[in-house]
């Protein structure tokens, strides 16, 4: 089903199917069916609002770099178990290179970040060394890419 992102998402999270069979020129059954047809197959994972982090206070975002001591499972797992208790931490994600992983930390002002840095990142086992890179400005912004 090839359906413009503008109908689909239309500022909101999700849209009823009839407005959707409205937008791609379907009736509601078949429409139904496709989605329900996406999400069994695992394409269509969720359905979530996106949210101003900037109007909720967390004005700062930071990306993090972090390299581990060892890359051994053990070490891997404390890791990843330490940052999943962390509210600061938006996004992780394991990499290649010289990095073992790429954080996005958003915070209300650099002096938080700056708490939540020597406070908690750097006092995770393992960490061995940190390089944080802050944004100027976002220059595009996506979900999930589609054919």
């Amino acid at each position: 089903m090839k359906i413009r992102s503008s109908v689909f998402f239309a500022g909101r999270g999700r849209i009823s199917i009839q407005e959707l069979s409205e937008g791609i020129g379907l009736s509601p059954t078949p429409v139904a069916r496709r989605i329900r047809h996406l999400e069994e197959r695992g394409i269509i994972t969720g359905y979530t609002a996106l949210i101003d982090e900037a109007a909720l206070g967390f004005e700062v975002s930071v990306f993090v770099s972090v390299q581990l001591d060892k890359q051994i499972d053990k070490a891997l797992e404390e890791f990843e178990a330490a940052v999943k208790l962390m509210p600061e931490v938006v996004d992780c994600w394991l990499m290649t290179g010289n990095r073992d992983y790429l954080l996005r930390i958003a915070t209300r002002s650099l002096s938080t970040f700056e708490t939540f840095l020597t406070g908690k990142l750097t006092k995770i086992s393992g960490v061995s060394n940190i390089e944080s890179s802050i944004p100027i400005r976002r220059v595009k912004m996506g979900i999930a890419r589609t054919p």
